[in-house]
């Protein structure tokens, strides 16, 4: 992936409602979600949802489809794995990385 369209894809994502969209949208997988279901669970009004799905858009992390009169919006992985793939192809210098701590996922009893 081009250093030009990472850049343009972690700016869209350096906004607190465009994350929450996207990690909703991520979270939900390829069936993806209409417009309403989204702006119904972030709280987000209609008006700006449909400014920040743009902006998610034009970075090519979001796609749509129309379904009937509704308009399907789905995280685009392959994007999304690309730009994961240039942030680590360099890491750890070639060493082996050191495995995530598991122990934050353990529930305490």
């Amino acid at each position: 992936m081009e250093t030009k369209k990472v850049l343009l894809a972690l700016a869209a994502l350096a906004q607190e409602s465009r994350l929450a969209l996207f990690r909703l949208l991520v979270q939900v997988g390829p069936a993806g979600l209409a417009a309403s279901k989204i702006s119904e669970q972030l709280g987000i009004p209609p008006s700006s949802l449909s400014f920040h799905l743009k902006e998610l858009s034009h970075a090519d992390l979001v796609q749509s489809h129309q379904i009937g009169r509704f308009v399907i919006y789905s995280a685009n992985m392959d994007t999304m794995n690309q730009m994961l793939g240039f942030l680590t192809e360099n890491c750890c210098g070639g060493n082996p990385c050191s495995p995530v701590s598991v122990q934050a996922c353990v529930a305490t009893v």
